[in-house]
């Protein structure tokens, strides 16, 4: 027999997934999994069941007879629970007691984290949230994980089963302490190179301005790597020194600081900004709220561009 309480009821999901799909890719597509984590819940649905349940042929993954008796129990209960949850109420932020987790990298837990905390307290006391640090290539493991619910990054690759909302676009400006760099602005090529570097990179070795500067002909001398934008502050307050970082974390560091931010006299370019979350989970005003705190910031963006 059995134990029912140490079952996972999400196999349930997997099991009907693989009934109806007759594929371990179309199914892991379907639930918006990877294929190793299908095959992992197969194999323990197959331990549960004590039978094979799905084995391949030429045609797909054909059901055993235990799998065809499981079917219609299956699908029975899983429409009972649907039933029971179709009749919640709609979300009110002003009222909810819900947890959201939030993935984002650094940059972007500086500029509208804030934001994002601040209406909370306005609009919806009660609703907590968790930042997670997360980035591009991470993503997509905290949300098969079930980790995050939302992920706010910079040119997501977007696999099958995330959703995406683009709400903006970003890009790159310079954060100096003026007076002990005892430069005028704009900042030129010449005074850029002369200065020394703080370099933000997830490895700690080297970004995209190295590339940009070496496409020129030129290099810069970085004096300190850090891993974290949230860093610079104390790096660069009283030094001489420059970091080149998303114009949206710059402007926030800058604003409780005391540093300047100024364009950098280089092209860096710019890149999409992209809210992601599961299919199966959304919560729309939880989405517009982030999309207004990052079209909060945008206009100041626009301006450290042109001046």
């Amino acid at each position: 027999m059995v134990d029912i309480s140490r079952l996972d009821f999400n196999l349930t999901t997997t099991f009907l997934a693989l009934w109806e799909e007759r594929s371990v890719s179309r199914a892991a597509k379907r639930l918006s999994l990877s294929q190793s984590a299908v095959s992992a819940s197969l194999g323990r649905l197959r331990e549960a069941a004590d039978d094979p349940l799905f084995v391949r042929t030429r045609g797909g993954m054909q059901p055993t007879l235990r799998a065809i008796a499981m079917a219609e129990p299956l699908q029975g209960g899983v429409a009972l629970i649907q039933n029971a949850f179709s009749t919640v109420t709609a979300f009110d932020p002003a009222t909810s007691r819900q947890h959201f987790s939030i993935g984002m990298s650094d940059d972007f837990q500086i500029a509208i984290g804030p934001l994002i905390t601040r209406r909370l307290a306005e609009e919806a006391p009660r609703v907590s949230v968790t930042f997670r640090q997360a980035n591009t290539h991470r993503v997509e493991a905290l949300f098969e994980a079930g980790e995050i619910d939302f992920a706010v990054v910079a040119q997501p690759n977007v696999r099958s089963g995330l959703q995406r909302q683009e709400i903006g676009r970003s890009g790159y400006a310079c954060l100096l302490d003026q007076v002990a760099c005892d430069l005028t602005l704009p900042l030129t090529l010449e005074n850029y190179l002369s200065l020394p570097h703080l370099l933000v990179s997830f490895s700690g070795r080297e970004g995209i301005v190295d590339q940009a500067l070496k496409d020129l002909g030129h290099s810069r001398r970085v004096q300190s790597a850090l891993t974290h934008f949230s860093a610079l502050p104390p790096f660069l307050v009283g030094t001489r020194a420059v970091a080149t970082l998303p114009v949206h974390a710059a402007q926030s560091l800058a604003a409780v600081s005391g540093l300047t931010v100024c364009a950098a006299p280089i092209d860096l370019g710019d890149y999409s900004v992209s809210i992601l979350w599961q299919r199966t989970a959304d919560n729309l005003w939880m989405r517009q709220m982030m999309s207004d705190a990052f079209l909060a910031i945008s206009p100041d963006l626009e301006a450290i561009y042109s001046g």
